[in-house]
């Protein structure tokens, strides 16, 4: 038998995988192959492939160095990584012997990868577009670092307890996680709260000395990111706070058992939870604090490289490019300026000229309540120097750029100022990006053209060529390669090996979009697909569904403009028009739902309420024959989204026009065949232009006829008393027909149709939303154009692969280039 150790891993056949898994199992592990659980056969198995992965880390880490190339720091609160086994081993190109090498040890790798938990580093949309933009640039050979938080409890694990969401703990790594690495020798020691000195120097030179009250330590924790083929693999560092003197042994000795370790519980507490509820002034503390903390550890670590290799900082801005994923890490800005001119010496305006070509920000939301802002007396108990440096920054750019472009136009100073006047005074974070970034995009067409037209016009008066578009993307490697198999090895076979990479490649599909053979095989597995999740729905829920009903499925952050309401609304129509006719004419359906609501977000968690409650009816009523099923998904996660998106025959995407910025699920559910039933929002538009409009289902108000509307003035009366069936279905809502015994708990949702004066225009688009569903019930019962329709539309999406997003940003932004790791 040939010692694995005297090849390359990557070479490995079965047999010596196998042989390797065991070793680890034996010496890593410490236990036997006869009392082994799935758990330590796992974790062998991450062991067996770590090897490989950090062998290419090192060679990765030490060609940058020794090249000393530019790199991009992705920074971002989220990075929705989910589970790395099956998308680690498909990068590496050794799925199939992995898997046949456990089938030899009586173990399915399928099962094995079940036991690997969710990381919990990320909530949404967000989250995933960071976890496919670092796995996009490991891919492209691009040097690149993605920065963020170790969350010990992420955002939250959802648990439906008689239709309601209830918060708990996601201990998504009580017991370890094999795929991380502690990097003590980075650690970090950041500082907060005391005061700022004004000091004068022997040269009469001013300087601003910040005396801390507290310092906080951030522990490095790295995630090898490897690229498909694994030429490239990057890392993701992730900060853990701790407190730097975390135990008080003359208090303990005392008595003091809990206030011995007072410090360290408080200290651990910044990266505890990702989005802290900020409702209590507690709260929004701890969110600013921990923004703060990622950055500061984040630049403090970009610095310390930077100096391994240069002495000055004349090359700082040509080596280092920052990405700053929304508003989150704003506060990166006036920390980088913090240590340029206080750390390092560095005179305001070189500090300044640095900032402004190391910084560019995407912008996510058109909503104003989304874009950061922080209470001004927060900043001043919290970072004084940073906003003193705040300060600086925005008497400079309103005396040099806004008042050479509008001289004495207080009002324009007041809309483009840092700093908002009103009461309390309060930091725009998203001004003080757009002011500092040399590039500033939005992540769809229409979501671009919205930002410069409508958020920051005179922004873009000021700085037209500073707006761009960079329309989002996602792996197909996790969203197609890994999460559908059986497509992935249809497409494989049909079109080649190239797709993974070149995802245009599935545009050979089209040629047999007409083939009953070819359809017969796509849709025999998208039932096949559609089986397997039925088990699934039936051992998360207990409820039973039909593989041959249609899969009409909504998951994404439940938000009122993402419109689960409208979906909801719609339901309620079905079943009265299914108990006023029995023979109503409806192909069975199941609406799928996945979605968690932030933890503050009143209506968004009475909406999830509802649709328990209403599902419950449903699901039980004898009389509607199992035309309809309604399925809440508890704790949305990706691992869930990867059984889901295979299985959807309807993907919805129905939020208000102008209010999405882009939308990804819309991208990986159009990626595996499913057909997008959806407002012409986002990255609708662009997918509707790919696929063609004859193969998904447009509907609604487009954004102008929104603007129209609200400028009219909108009354979702109106709509209420003009339709029976709004009127009747909301009016459902107020009896205790879903709620036996207690009426009117499901009102708040007419409320905020009505009362509230339905913000998203939901009443407004039903009408369209039910004619459209009305096409989807005709079109799927045409198989031969259902199949065209989905074979069309996995084959057109080759546009939002993410490689394609980041080449984008490398060409307009980045300024990257490509480095070969030999």
């Amino acid at each position: 038998m040939v010692n694995p150790m005297e090849k390359p891993l990557f070479e490995l056949d079965k047999d010596e995988f196998k042989q390797e898994i065991v070793h680890h199992l034996r010496t890593t592990l410490g236990t036997s192959e006869k009392k082994a659980s799935k758990q330590a056969w796992w974790m062998a198995t991450c062991a067996t492939i770590n090897q490989m992965l950090f062998e290419r880390l090192t060679s990765t880490q030490q060609t940058h160095l020794q090249k000393d190339t530019r790199a991009v720091h992705y920074f971002s609160a989220e990075f929705l990584m989910g589970r790395l086994t099956a998308n680690n081993l498909h990068n590496l190109g050794l799925y199939k012997t992995c898997e046949e090498a456990l089938k030899d040890l009586n173990l399915e790798l399928a099962d094995l990868c079940e036991q690997e938990p969710d990381m919990a580093l990320g909530n949404g949309g967000l989250g995933r577009l960071a976890a496919c933009f670092i796995d996009s640039l490991a891919t492209l050979g691009y040097p690149a670092l993605g920065y963020g938080l170790h969350y010990e409890h992420g955002l939250f694990r959802q648990e439906i307890r008689d239709g309601r969401q209830v918060e708990r703990p996601d201990s998504w790594r009580e017991y370890g996680n094999p795929w991380e690495i502690c990097r003590p020798e980075s650690v970090q020691e950041i500082p907060l709260y005391g005061y700022v000195e004004t000091v004068f120097g022997e040269d009469c030179q001013v300087r601003k000395v910040w005396h801390p009250g507290r310092i906080i330590k951030g522990v490095p924790w790295d995630i090898p990111i490897v690229g498909f083929g694994a030429q490239t693999v990057n890392i993701l560092r992730l900060w853990e706070s701790r407190a730097s003197n975390f135990f008080d042994w003359d208090v303990f000795n005392h008595g003091g058992y809990v206030d011995s370790q007072k410090e360290k519980a408080e200290a651990e507490t910044i990266s505890k939870v990702l989005y802290p509820n900020d409702e209590t002034e507690a709260g929004k503390e701890l969110r600013l604090v921990q923004q703060y903390f990622f950055c500061a550890c984040s630049l403090k670590d970009i610095m310390r490289r930077y100096k391994r290799t240069h002495t000055d900082f004349k090359e700082f801005a040509a080596q280092i490019a920052v990405q700053l994923n929304d508003t989150h890490p704003t506060i990166a800005i006036p920390e980088l300026m913090r240590e340029l001119i206080d750390e390092e010496g560095l005179e305001w305006t070189e500090a300044w000229n640095i900032c402004k070509q190391v910084f560019s920000y995407t912008n996510h939301t058109l909503l104003p309540e989304a874009l950061e802002t922080w209470p001004v007396y927060l900043f001043e108990r919290v970072l004084p120097r940073h906003l003193e440096i705040i300060y600086e920054i925005n008497a400079y750019f309103l005396k040099n750029e806004v008042d050479a472009k509008w001289p004495a136009n207080n009002e324009i100073k007041r809309k483009l100022s840092i700093i908002d006047e009103s009461n309390p005074r309060r930091v725009r974070m998203a001004n003080l990006c757009v002011i500092t970034s040399h590039k500033v995009n939005g992540v769809a067409e229409i979501h671009s053209k919205l930002v410069k037209e409508d958020l920051f016009p005179e922004f873009n008066q000021l700085w037209p060529d500073k707006f761009c578009n960079v329309t989002n993307g996602v792996t197909p490697r996790r969203w197609l390669l890994s999460c559908n198999q059986e497509l992935a090895d249809l497409f494989t076979e049909t079109v080649g090996t190239e797709w993974p990479l070149n995802l245009d490649a599935l545009r050979e599909l089209a040629k047999y979009a007409d083939d009953p053979v070819f359809q017969k095989k796509f849709m025999d597995i998208k039932l096949h697909n559609k089986e397997k999740l039925v088990k699934v729905i039936k051992a998360e829920t207990g409820i039973d569904v039909s593989a041959d009903a249609i899969f009409d499925i909504q998951i994404k952050r439940l938000h009122e403009y993402k419109r689960q309401q409208l979906n909801l609304l719609h339901i309620l129509v079905l079943y009265r028009r299914l108990l006023l006719n029995p023979e109503y004419d409806i192909h069975p359906r199941v609406f799928i739902f996945g979605s968690k609501a932030a933890p503050g977000y009143r209506v968004a968690k009475d909406i999830i309420y509802a649709i328990n409650k209403v599902g419950e009816r449903i699901n039980d009523d004898p009389r509607i024959k199992g035309k309809l099923k309604v399925v809440f998904m508890p704790n949305y996660r990706v691992s869930l989204a990867e059984k889901l998106i295979p299985a959807a025959d309807v993907s919805e995407q129905i939020s208000t026009a102008g209010y999405e910025a882009s939308g990804t699920g819309n991208m990986k559910l159009a990626m595996n065949g499913a057909i997008t039933i959806g407002t012409l929002d986002g990255a609708n538009i662009e997918i509707a232009e790919e696929v063609g409009e004859d193969n998904c289902v447009i509907f609604g108000l487009t954004v102008e006829e929104v603007k129209e509307l609200k400028a009219r003035g909108y009354s979702p009366w109106d709509y209420y008393y003009a339709n029976a069936e709004i009127k009747s279905a909301l009016d459902w809502l107020d009896t205790d027909y879903f709620t036996p015994g207690r009426p009117g708990e499901l009102q708040s949702i007419k409320k905020s149709l009505l009362d509230y004066g339905d913000t998203y225009l939901t009443l407004a688009d039903f009408a369209s939303y039910d004619e459209a569903h009305q096409r989807i019930n005709s079109l799927y019962r045409d198989k031969a154009r259902w199949a065209k329709m989905a074979i069309i539309n996995a084959a057109s999406v080759g546009k939002f692969n993410s490689d394609r997003s980041i080449q984008d940003y490398v060409r307009q932004i980045w300024h990257l280039d490509k480095c070969d790791i030999s």
